[in-house]
């Protein structure tokens, strides 16, 4: 009887699925997303080339990450036929100090990354509802978290500090880095497409409703804008990104706010949606003729370029810079745009490679000093590559 990795990756309001053939090949039998939960719950599942199987809707009262979780696996079982399900892998946002790499999950790992939802508010809670809802629904279906703060804990240690009393460092406060997972699936694509880069200095930039720039050296992170939480760094969908903390005591002394105002102010209000006022999803603001949806876009592109330039002085220059992510594949404006920004780093930009096709390709002009390149990313088959890791069925880099 054949087998069959299942990978759930739950964000804020979404919870995308693969289902992998467990042999060698990392054959895709099944993929699809349940998005709107909490709005308009909708659900899609593709069969491995893509094609539509089912679209279903339900009414949103009442309909949680874990109600999502259970119509997925309703799904994925009626079609994925006779072959046994050896592991469920998930992509969790935070791992802490603890969880350097993949685990198998117990009582004991959810207790511990429960602990840790304060630090990623808009993730972590929905991450563990599907893990919960699978312990408690199929207690014998082994599950391995995959954790997105991985691929970052071997940044040298003065990138990880702030400047803070040495107490509050020494009890975990500290930056973590986040999007590893899609940071590791670009570094081991580069290998295949770019050897020569993907050794060299490489600044990734994972652009989308959430947002985040990695210094990766030989594929090793070095660096990230991303820090204590996901909130900080560059300017996001909803999220502020990097602010004076000044700012924060001052919307407590003349404002009234506490600490839950300011969270659901800066991972909810801000960022592009703030800026504009009119949505959080660049496409509506690339439609919109309104001062503040270009306003918005500029502010993006303008935090990306400065931390482009931060990113560059961590890995003492740039031999490549990769987009990645919703609006890093798929928006060839904000790349040209970040691109011009940079020239003085070297990079530069073929408008007429860059507008054409979706695939990984290389974007930058023949003989340009620095390459340019669109890598998509694929977290769910890296989480796929962890899990059989983990079960011993394959190497995680295969």
């Amino acid at each position: 009887m054949s087998a069959c990795l299942a990978v759930l990756n739950a964000g804020s309001s979404s919870l995308k699925f693969a289902v992998y053939d467990a042999g060698p090949g990392e054959t895709v039998l099944l993929k699809g997303q349940l998005d709107g939960i909490g709005v308009s719950p909708r659900l899609v599942l593709k069969d491995g080339r893509g094609e539509v199987l089912e679209e279903q809707s339900w009414p949103a009262e009442g309909f949680d990450h874990a109600a999502a979780t259970h119509e997925v696996l309703n799904a994925a079982i009626q079609r994925k036929g006779d072959r046994t399900v050896l592991g469920v892998g998930h992509r969790v946002v935070h791992g802490g100090r603890d969880y350097a790499r993949p685990v198998r999950i117990d009582a004991s790992v959810i207790a511990a990354l429960r602990a840790l939802e304060p630090l990623a508010p808009l993730h972590q809670p929905h991450n563990l509802a599907p893990i919960e809802a699978i312990a408690q629904g199929a207690p014998h279906v082994t599950q391995v978290a995959c954790f997105d703060t991985a691929f970052h804990r071997v940044q040298p240690p003065l990138a990880q500090r702030f400047a803070l009393p040495r107490r509050f460092h020494e009890a975990g406060v500290q930056r973590y880095g986040f999007h590893g997972l899609s940071y590791e699936f670009v570094s081991t694509r580069l290998r295949d497409l770019a050897p020569d880069l993907a050794s060299g200095r490489v600044i990734v930039a994972h652009l989308g409703n959430g947002a985040s720039l990695c210094a990766m050296h030989d594929g090793r992170s070095v660096a990230s804008t991303m820090g204590f939480t996901a909130v900080d760094g560059l300017m996001m969908g909803t999220r502020s990104g990097a602010l004076d903390p000044g700012v924060l005591i001052h919307l407590i002394d003349a404002y009234g706010m506490d600490a839950r105002g300011l969270e659901d102010l800066v991972y909810k209000r801000s960022g592009l949606l703030g800026v504009s006022g009119i949505s959080s999803d660049m496409r509506a603001l690339r439609s919109s003729s309104e001062p503040e949806a270009a306003e918005a876009i500029d502010l993006f592109v303008y935090r990306v370029v400065r931390e482009i330039g931060s990113m560059a002085a961590a890995l003492g220059g740039v031999d490549g810079l990769v987009f990645t992510g919703g609006i890093g594949e798929n928006d060839a404006q904000a790349r040209e745009d970040i691109v011009r920004g940079c020239r003085w780093l070297g990079l530069d930009i073929d408008e007429a490679a860059d507008r054409f096709g979706r695939q990984a390709r290389q974007i930058s002009p023949h003989g340009a000093r620095a390459a340019v390149w669109v890598v998509p990313t694929d977290e769910e088959r890296m989480i796929a590559r962890h899990t059989a890791a983990l079960l011993s069925l394959a190497p995680a880099s295969s």
